[in-house]
């Protein structure tokens, strides 16, 4: 019997002689690496009220594989372990205990990171469950501070098609949050494991010069199991960042519509301005920082459901939902090597953005050092003091911490 071969068969043969001489599939895993990081922290929680104090003691493991790569395609699968140490007196927000003050880290195993990616010249593309940090994680992030971290279902692709330009688009069916990996009896709609709905986010980000990055952005969130659905939202705006003559600054601003099912009528607003400078080694900053609010049924109030919010508005995590009214940050700070460690400590003063009302202030501090005699491993002390004056109650909050990461 003669055989036929087709063009279509011909350039397949042909690809699969290129690979196999210039790339060997086995690259995939000769070049790959575990990946093991352990996290052990005390986390106690001290509010005036009447919930009793939280004290948690958690260790998270993390292993995984990375791959390396075949014709720029790579693959990453990453499973998260969460484990409770001692008495569960703290309310993880699915252990029941309601009495005691909130330290959001559940127990529960969960596959972190699956996915599969693809690395070109001008740009690359990762489709599975990933890790999505845009900028300075303000609107969209990771949650890296929870032991639980938040990460994505879907597809993101950038493309570079100038020196200094990326473009960045994604497409989310659901998100992963730090109260996962499952609800039960004690969830609530402010807490669900996965944010269920279709989210759109475009990013577009241009490096004029070196003194200058300029970058556009739209993030439309469709929530639609959050709060049922009235934090769905259209958030558009443009930041400018940079340095000149040693002095750091940035300046945004965004505009927050509803959007998809969201029963309100959002129109809240977002402004930020920041500088800072380095001298002999103390990194200074300043900042002034507004979440709007808006007046009307609910809390219309400019809202940041994908943030890393722990990196915002204080450690103490009093503002994870901004206030109907908003609220007006400003704050000063710094990070300065010491005895071989980083120490950095911040200081801020809460308002309202509608009205006079006082939030409080807030003092944070940490020290992070590398452990001797071990690779890897370092150690963290971390505080937060919240002091209330017309908004919550009173907070103390105290980390410590060892991770190990391979």
């Amino acid at each position: 019997m003669k055989t036929c071969m087709t063009p279509i068969a011909l350039a397949l043969l042909a690809f699969a002689s290129n690979a196999s001489a210039s790339e060997n599939l086995g690259k995939l895993f000769s070049d790959g690496k575990p990946i093991l990081d352990l996290r052990y922290r005390y986390e106690h929680v001290d509010q005036d009220n009447a919930l009793k104090h939280a004290n948690a003691q958690t260790l998270r493991t993390r292993v995984g594989f990375q791959s390396g790569k075949w014709y720029g395609l790579s693959a990453l699968i990453e499973a998260d372990n969460v484990s409770r140490i001692g008495d569960a007196s703290y309310n993880s927000t699915r252990n029941g205990q309601g009495d005691y003050a909130v330290v959001a880290d559940p127990d529960g195993s969960e596959v972190n990171q699956a996915l599969l990616r693809y690395d070109h010249a001008l740009g690359n593309a990762v489709v599975g469950r990933q890790r999505i940090n845009l900028d300075n994680q303000r609107f969209v992030g990771g949650v890296g501070w929870r032991q639980n971290e938040q990460t994505y279902d879907g597809a993101l692709g950038q493309l570079k098609p100038l020196d200094g330009l990326t473009l960045t688009y994604a497409y989310i069916d659901n998100i992963n949050s730090i109260f996962g990996p499952g609800d039960n009896r004690f969830d609530n709609a402010g807490n669900p494991a996965n944010i269920e709905g279709h989210s759109h986010l475009l990013n577009a980000q241009y490096q004029a010069m070196p003194e200058l990055t300029v970058t556009a952005y739209q993030y439309r969130l469709g929530l639609d199991n959050l709060l049922a659905g009235n934090q769905s939202s259209q958030t558009s705006g443009l930041r400018l960042n940079g340095a000149i003559a040693g002095v750091s600054y940035a300046l945004e601003y965004a505009q927050q519509k509803d959007y998809a099912d969201n029963p309100q009528d959002l129109d809240s607003d977002y402004y930020l301005g920041e500088l800072g400078y380095t001298l002999k080694g103390v990194a200074l900053k300043a900042g002034y920082e507004v979440l709007g609010g808006d007046s009307g049924p609910g809390n219309r109030a400019f809202q940041t459901p994908l943030a890393t919010k722990h990196a915002f508005q204080g450690w103490a995590d009093l503002f994870l939902a901004t206030p109907a009214d908003g609220v007006e940050d400003a704050y000063v700070g710094f990070a300065t090597p010491l005895l071989g460690g980083n120490l950095a400590a911040w200081y801020h003063d809460f308002r309202a953005e509608r009205g006079s009302s006082q939030y409080g202030e807030e003092i944070d501090v940490s020290y992070a050092h590398p452990i001797p005699g071990v690779q890897g491993l370092v150690g963290l002390v971390k505080y937060a003091g919240y002091d209330a004056d017309e908004y919550s109650v009173d907070t103390d909050k105290l980390w410590l911490q060892a991770q190990f990461s391979y």
